[in-house]
């Protein structure tokens, strides 16, 4: 789950020596800007926060990058120190006081996250209920070990199911959610309620 619908994760360089996280944001208004704070964390499964050591093509704020129009896209990198091993999944926040993003629940098995483009990829191009199906197995499968990537899969599937027709559905996977344990639970119930989703 993340913040901003057009800043994008493209791939993470996991090293012995650094973490790269590699990112592109696209600007959809006119006079767009955007920085990056320089308190982001990557926060490991065990609630340790890694900090930021660098970053490159992006502002630190106050400074920012000035789109000159819409539709276009920066590339830009955050360098961290290197993730703990046998680490499956993290969080990316940036703890600022305005506008700050934040990326929960990120897989680092790149098999999982192929399966999830995918499904993501039916929902686009309106095969609801095949990703719907494609979630609720997903998170079958789902063990312990990829645990912080349970509330995404939860929150497709409850949008997913009402955007259906299918209240009963999402209202199931809603209170499911809500008893569960899953990592950053009340992020993922307080995406749902923004957007007026509550059961």
């Amino acid at each position: 789950m993340k913040s901003h619908e057009t800043l994008v994760i493209n791939r993470i360089d996991a090293a012995s020596e650094s973490t790269t996280i590699h990112l592109t944001i696209e600007n959809r208004i006119e006079g767009g800007t955007f920085c990056a704070d320089r308190n982001i964390y990557i926060v490991h499964p065990d609630g340790t926060r890694a900090k930021l050591i660098s970053s490159e093509g992006i502002p630190v704020c106050p400074e920012s990058h000035r789109f000159t129009s819409i539709g276009e896209k920066l590339d830009f990198t955050l360098t961290f120190p290197p993730i703990k091993l046998s680490t499956d999944w993290i969080d990316l926040i940036e703890d600022c006081r305005d506008n700050c993003f934040y990326f929960y629940g990120i897989t680092l098995d790149s098999d999982l996250n192929k399966k999830i483009d995918e499904l993501f990829r039916f929902a686009e191009n309106g095969e609801s209920f095949k990703a719907l199906d494609g979630f609720i197995e997903l998170l079958r499968e789902t063990d312990s070990r990829n645990n912080g990537i349970e509330g995404l899969l939860y929150v497709n599937i409850i949008k997913l199911a009402g955007d259906s027709g299918n209240p009963e559905q999402a209202a199931e996977f809603y209170k499911r959610l809500r008893s569960s344990g899953v990592p950053g639970l009340k992020h993922y119930l307080q995406y749902l309620n923004d957007q007026g989703i509550k059961y």
